[in-house]
């Protein structure tokens, strides 16, 4: 069964933000200068939520959990287009 609640992208989107003076504009935790990025990183080298959490004092379960939801909405495109390099 599914606990996937309507509006539960926006409300943990909010806090994912992007501000030109922080990190050159990538999208960052609550403007604490941690990029969704190193979080997805860090993920993928395995580390567990409550790795990170311990390594990242001022994280919380919530800031992680929007920066998958984040990264799920980035890939819900309509259509890719392989370019050649």
């Amino acid at each position: 069964m599914s606990t996937h609640k309507t509006g539960s992208f926006e409300i943990l989107a909010d806090r994912i933000t992007i501000d030109p003076e922080i990190c050159h504009g990538k999208p960052c935790i609550r403007g604490l200068r941690y990029p969704v990025e190193l979080i997805l990183e860090l993920l993928s080298a395995e580390m567990t939520i409550d790795e990170i959490l311990a390594d990242y004092a001022d994280l919380e379960r919530n800031d992680i959990r929007a920066v998958l939801a984040f990264a799920a909405r980035l890939t819900q495109v309509q259509r890719m287009q392989a370019t050649m390099v």
